[in-house]
């Protein structure tokens, strides 16, 4: 039996690795074809659009990398993904320590309205929510943009933190308390802390998923100061739209920060959310 299931066991990884090479390609090619496609003219990308450049031209990152505009629209973004993230980080980790610590009549069923949440997709609110935002004066401030994003990343960030400090041990609550330590106290000094893993991959979610949000920026900021890079790229694909070559650089420098993040933080989201899991 073990002749046998050696070969079918191999065959099953050779299938896996495939599949993951495949995968891969499917991802990294594409990024590929852009850092390399802003390198080049527009003759190279029409006579040879899958070599490496010949000759090389930087000129099209560089130009960009000089320009005001790419700068501020880079500050926006910043701006508003940072400050989003907190405030969301913030209101879910005390949602879910109530969700999780404390015993309330109702108590699942106000958590399943965060699940609801999870099915409401974001486009059928966009009209009601530029109503609601232009009644409050939020239309061309960076509030009407960063605090509906950070409400529609709560379901998602609750649900996360609630498992994973449900998976802290009630003698470690019952020993802070015979300390001394109030309930807030317990959750700021030791939940907090115990919960790193969590927090960073909340945030590196909201962070990623607030830089690529393109539809409530355009229809917020209406004051081109204040576009963030999303937008900016779509402006500046209509700007330069005979110039391939340009806007493929436009768009990689505005991946950059994005991907040097989830790559710094690749291995605490792997393990807040294999802890939310097992939770």
């Amino acid at each position: 039996m073990t002749s046998t299931a050696n070969p079918a066991l191999r065959a099953r990884r050779l299938v896996l690795h495939l599949v993951c090479i495949a995968v891969g390609a499917v991802i990294v090619v594409p990024v590929l074809f852009g850092v390399l496609g802003g390198f080049k003219d527009n003759g190279q990308l029409s006579t040879n659009p899958l070599g490496l450049p010949d000759p090389w031209a930087p000129s099209n990152y560089t130009d960009i990398l000089a320009s005001e505009v790419f700068w501020r629209q880079l500050g926006n973004s910043v701006l508003i993904a940072v400050t989003g993230t907190f405030i969301m980080v913030a209101a879910a980790a005390m949602a879910a320590f109530v969700f999780a610590r404390f015993a309330f009549r109702g108590r699942e069923l106000l958590f399943t309205l965060f699940g609801v949440g999870l099915m409401f997709p974001f486009a059928v609110a966009i009209l009601p929510l530029f109503v609601l935002l232009r009644g409050l004066g939020l239309l061309d401030n960076p509030l009407g943009v960063i605090l509906p994003q950070a409400a529609f990343g709560l379901p998602i960030t609750v649900i996360i933190l609630r498992q994973f400090f449900r998976t802290i041990p009630g003698e470690v609550e019952e020993a802070a308390i015979l300390d001394g330590c109030s309930p807030f106290g317990f959750f700021w000094r030791i939940l907090l802390p115990m919960a790193r893993p969590a927090l960073a991959t909340v945030s590196v979610l909201a962070l990623v998923t607030s830089w690529n949000n393109f539809m409530l920026p355009l229809v917020v900021f209406t004051d081109q100061s204040w576009w963030t890079l999303p937008v900016g790229v779509q402006a500046f694909q209509g700007q330069y739209s005979d110039d391939t070559a340009r806007v493929l650089a436009y768009v990689v420098l505005s991946m950059v920060p994005a991907l040097g993040f989830y790559a710094v933080a690749e291995r605490q989201l792997i393990s807040g959310l294999s802890g939310s899991v097992k939770g």
